[in-house]
């Protein structure tokens, strides 16, 4: 599984390079702020929801601290998406949020 780290991610966004961020964290946990333009879509819909994605764009997958974004990545990946986990999650996140 490809990784980032928080960091990396920030910095990625520093350089305004266009990323597909997507956050799976739970509702209640993304009214406290998400990473700008990430999509919101809550792990347990991630199934549902695929059908929004498009094969030929690279995801950064996020939650809190990496685990259920580990797990969407694995799940996507499964099903040939191109997708990358942000290890530590938002409890690492730094940058700005919306």
């Amino acid at each position: 599984m490809k990784q980032y780290t928080a960091k990396e991610v920030e910095n990625l966004l520093t350089e305004e390079k266009p990323l597909n961020i997507i956050d799976v964290r739970e509702v209640d946990e993304v009214a406290n702020g998400k990473i700008l333009g990430a999509l919101h879509i809550p792990l347990g819909l991630l199934e549902f929801r695929m059908s929004e994605l498009d094969k030929s764009k690279e995801y950064i997958m996020v939650c809190r601290s990496g685990a259920r974004s580990g797990r969407a990545t694995q799940f996507l990946e499964s099903y040939g998406f191109h997708v990358i986990n942000m290890t530590g999650g938002m409890l690492d996140w730094e940058g700005k949020v919306e």
